[in-house]
């Protein structure tokens, strides 16, 4: 912390112990109205600025208004932070901040022995123990005695620090996340600055309220400066990282950008249609903010309207783009097979969720890969890209662009709920190293057949509605090669049909080959897909590290596969697939190399640990 910063909060005595640790992991837990996601998300913003890596792994509760105190009322907020590099929010935590029973009683478990456990203990009375299920309170009847339990009124601090406060109790209260907040900027040497100012922006129109939540913010951090209830707290170096600027940000944040930015080189408008679903609505709501580049935006009354906007806008000129999560691309399937059909250029986006129908809605599930694959009614093959990280989100949003554009055909793209939401430093790109895209809409009257084909790749041609000699009809019935004429020819069907397989096979040799992380052969191969990235690179590393005969390799790429997967795969004795699923990837690989391959599997609303994965390649390798 340096020497202006500790002059503003006033805090740390130089008697304090401070220990230089690599990396810990936070989480906030409380009820959904504790403000746990806004306490979680400062303390990411704040350690962004200080340079430290980090990942994050908000967990939403599904109920929109559960019962206050009870355990489906629930909301966390997980980081994980260190000086060196990080790929997931962390596997058990370090310390947890818990605001009342519930809490206490849904994350308990995830606590490592011997971390720190700080409770509101004004939360902790009759009912609400009662609530949460307990008898007894856990916070005097020695069942935490394996955690370091320190008990803080947090309310009643809050509220004494608030007492001259023209405010009503109700709104007082609600600033005890900032008391937890200041707490834990303390304990691990994080400045209030950052939060300071964004409360000051925040609440700039209400004073009052800005004053007392940072009031509050300073409490906490005091109150943990002065009572030594700590033993020491703890410092995080900054992460060495490549040079560049650099932003934190979500999946669904830099999803958007990634199509901002890929219409905007292409020189196309943007028209993104959707329906608001849980959780791909956020990539509404940042492209909402983004009129000056072109970019429209379509609230639709459901899912099949904004599709068929989508469409819509995709025949007229512009780039259709519609997000949705898996019971929204179960509704879009007939209208995506209309954009297959008429061969226009779209991207659907699938921030998936867990299932099936309503499932768990605000929980992570890798279960709709088969559904993108095969959810809609014929022959009907579609490019699937699917992002591995959330700032990967832009990239491969980018390439869904990219990809749509050129072979004139809808692609999806696979986020899901943990990369959406969770966030880590995006490294920002310059313009200039990536892919060019241009538009060619045809122009040509006297030589335009509405699906003449590109020798490479198969697309047809671009023509917009209006122009002078480029009269043309598109429909969901089958047309004639070249013309576009309806045809029942049962030949023609054969050719049209394979002529779409073709459009996506011919991608193979436009998209990387896999590659592997190290040995390029071996014992084992652990092969993923979409979200698993970080807790399979990180178990591989790990166990590399102790010796292991183990490599990884993760696809981005799900249709068509890398051209150079099979050679991989068959470079190794045994793979293990993990998934958060029941198997989907490798119904996929075994129907495409026939090859048995080794299922890790899991369907919990949670990702990987790397201890899951880690486990499973030791056992693996055992031979067990």
């Amino acid at each position: 912390m340096t020497e202006k910063m500790t002059e503003k909060t006033e805090t740390i005595d130089p008697k304090d112990s401070i220990e230089n640790i690599e990396s810990a992991t936070v989480r906030f837990a409380g009820d959904s109205g504790d403000g746990m996601q806004l306490a979680g998300t400062q303390f990411t913003n704040t350690t962004a600025l200080l340079g430290n890596d980090l990942s994050t792994l908000p967990d939403y509760p599904a109920e929109i208004r559960a019962p206050a105190g009870s355990l489906p009322g629930v909301s966390g907020f997980q980081i994980c932070f260190s000086s060196e590099d990080v790929k997931t929010p962390g596997d058990e935590p370090d310390a947890m901040v818990i605001m009342n029973p519930a809490a206490l009683k849904v994350n308990i478990n995830d606590l490592q022995a011997g971390g720190i456990l700080i409770v509101n203990e004004n939360a902790f009375k009759t009912l609400n123990l009662q609530k949460a299920g307990y008898e007894t309170s856990p916070l005097e009847d020695g069942s935490l005695s394996k955690y370091r339990l320190i008990k803080i009124p947090i309310t009643q601090l809050t509220l004494n620090a608030l007492e001259e406060f023209e405010l009503t109790k109700q709104i007082k209260e609600r600033s005890k996340n900032f008391t937890a907040l200041g707490i834990i900027f303390w304990l691990y040497d994080r400045p209030l600055e950052p939060t300071m100012k964004w409360v000051n922006e925040k609440f700039g129109k209400v004073p009052e309220v800005a004053k007392a939540n940072i009031t509050a913010l300073k409490t906490g951090y005091n109150f943990a400066s002065t009572t030594r209830i700590f033993s020491s707290h703890y410092s995080i170096k900054k992460a060495k990282m490549k040079s560049g600027k650099y932003r934190n940000i979500t999946g669904n944040e830099a999803t958007a950008l990634g199509f901002v930015t890929a219409t905007s080189l292409a020189e196309i408008p943007l028209v993104y249609a959707s329906y608001p679903i849980t959780p791909a609505s956020d990539i509404l709501h940042e492209l909402a903010k983004h009129k000056t580049f072109g970019v429209k935006t379509i609230q639709a009354e459901d899912e099949i309207a904004a599709i068929c906007a989508a469409i819509g806008a995709s025949y007229t000129g512009s780039l259709g783009i519609t997000g949705t999560s898996g019971p929204g691309l179960a509704l879009k399937s007939e209208a995506a097979n209309l954009a297959l059909i008429t061969e226009l250029p779209l991207v659907i986006t699938n921030v998936q969720r867990g299932g099936p129908s309503t499932g768990l809605p605000t929980k992570t599930e890798q279960s709709d890969l088969l559904q993108a694959m095969f959810g809609r009614n014929g022959d009907s093959p579609l490019p699937i890209l699917a992002a591995a990280t959330p700032a990967d989100c832009f990239y491969m949003a980018f390439e869904a662009v990219r990809i749509a554009i050129e072979i004139m055909a809808p692609v999806i793209f696979l986020s899901d709920g943990y990369l959406g939401s969770g966030a880590e430093p995006f490294s920002i790109p310059n313009i200039k190293d990536l892919p060019k895209m241009k538009i060619k809409y045809h122009t040509n009257g006297k030589t335009f057949e509405p699906y003449k084909r590109d020798k490479k790749t198969f697309s047809r041609p671009w023509a917009t509605p209006g122009t002078f000699g480029l009269e043309h009809r598109l429909g969901g019935l089958e047309k004639s090669d070249g013309s576009g004429d309806v045809s029942y020819d049962p030949a023609n069907h054969q050719l049209m049909t394979d002529y779409r397989r073709k459009k996506v096979e011919s991608l193979a040799n436009s998209i990387p080959e896999i590659e592997v992380a190290g040995n390029k052969s071996g014992k084992l191969l652990v092969l993923g897909w979409g979200s698993t990235f970080g807790a399979i690179s990180s178990a591989v590393e790990k166990e590399q590290k102790n010796g292991s005969d183990v490599s990884s390799a993760h696809l981005r790429y799900l249709n068509p596969f890398p051209k150079n997967l099979g050679k991989v795969l068959s470079s190794f004795e045994n793979i293990l697939i993990p998934e958060l699923n029941m198997g989907q990837l490798s119904i996929l690989i075994n129907a495409k190399f026939h090859l048995k391959v080794i299922q890790l599997n899991k369907v919990q609303g949670k990702p990987f640990l790397i201890h899951e994965i880690s486990e499973k390649i030791r056992l693996t390798l055992e031979g067990k």
